[in-house]
């Protein structure tokens, strides 16, 4: 049996009449990185407070190590917690330098022992020649560097990252996750990353915490979680899906732009949406059109269609770079996932049918 570093159990927290969290259940692994995403107001935010102990949930229990953190009837300060937490304002001292910044949370040591764990934190996050600068001396990704090395100073057991790069413009951005990724996994501490970004959550995180209206809806492995959605909303929001109402048929799935040769575990005649997400579908210039070209966006490396089909859904798909078609166009839409789609019958995921994958595997 898996031995959990952090373990939350139905927490929930409102203000006044409104839930912030409703019900979160997670764990985390030792040495593990959690990305914690969702959208504005999903409980993200609150989750990793509660955690922390700068709220105190209204119901559930939070245990760290088998540690008992947070409970009805009992609560253990945030200093008393070993949990260091990045901000995603930094958070610095404006009044102190970096130095005093990194070593405001070393408590009971000397100052030869300050010295030396201020510098091991400044080289570590590669701001070792900027120990007497003040913040408004830094660029946003050296305050960020700053707040990190200010939250490892005290060896936290956990780290708690809350949204740290919103702020930064996207080159800075892409840069600071993978150094901060590294450097997290370098010295295998346990952390918990908060984030919106979708994109961000895949590269962060060993295993994403899926969020919404204060319930994590899935919590798995990304590619998991990308290409296994547990329901419409986790399709929507991790891969920009679109809906394709279809029909089971003997064959598979019967759509408005074809059969998905893809057989599930339901009655033939039940009624199903299929996640298709712009690399999903294919379009060509064939007589049979079941669609008309709406739009198109040059993204560098791939053009990006908006196709309306007769029924008037909307589709999104890619085309190369190179390939353009002109808005009005009529086209034949086709899917060409090469892959399983996922499949919700009732806004629930449908499995394959495993008796369809026995008679494949038997031949």
């Amino acid at each position: 049996m898996t031995e959990y570093f952090i373990e939350c159990h139905h927490l929930q927290k409102a203000y006044q009449t409104q839930f912030a969290v409703k019900d979160v259940s997670l764990h985390v692994v030792q040495g593990e990185i959690l990305a914690i995403v969702g959208p504005s107001g999903c409980g993200k935010t609150t989750t990793l407070r509660l955690i922390a102990g700068f709220e105190r949930p209204d119901r559930g229990e939070i245990r760290m190590e088998g540690r008992l953190l947070s409970h009805p009837n009992r609560f253990i300060p945030p200093e008393k917690r070993h949990i260091g937490v990045v901000f995603q304002d930094y958070a610095l001292f404006p009044h102190l330098t970096v130095y005093e910044n990194v070593a405001f949370g070393l408590r009971n040591q000397t100052p030869e022992q300050v010295r030396g764990r201020v510098n091991e934190m400044l080289e570590l996050v590669g701001l070792s020649g900027l120990a007497k600068r003040m913040p408004h001396e830094l660029s946003g990704g050296e305050r960020q560097r700053v707040a990190l090395a200010r939250a490892l100073a005290p060896r936290p057991r956990v780290l708690l990252l809350d949204e740290p790069f919103s702020s930064l413009d996207m080159d800075l951005r892409l840069k600071l996750r993978e150094e901060v990724r590294l450097l997290l996994k370098g010295i295998q501490l346990t952390a918990l990353f908060v984030t919106h970004d979708q994109e961000e959550a895949l590269f962060m995180g060993d295993r994403l915490a899926v969020m919404n209206q204060g319930v994590v809806q899935q919590l798995d492995r990304p590619e998991t979680i990308f290409s296994q959605p547990v329901n419409p909303f986790v399709a929507e929001f991790m891969g920009n899906a679109n809906f394709l109402p279809g029909r089971i048929v003997e064959e598979g799935i019967e759509t408005e732009i074809g059969l998905i040769p893809q057989r599930v575990a339901l009655p033939v005649g039940s009624m199903v949406e299929v996640a298709v997400r712009a690399d999903d579908i294919g379009f060509d210039l064939s007589k049979d059109a079941n669609g008309v070209i709406l739009s198109r966006v040059f993204k560098g490396v791939t053009n990006v269609y908006k196709v309306r089909l007769r029924s008037g859904l909307v589709l999104e798909a890619f085309q190369p770079h190179y390939r353009f078609f002109p808005e009005g166009q009529p086209v034949r839409i086709f899917a060409d996932a090469g892959h399983e789609l996922a499949c919700f019958h009732k806004g629930v995921a449908v499995k394959e049918d495993e008796r369809h994958l026995d008679r494949v595997t038997k031949g």
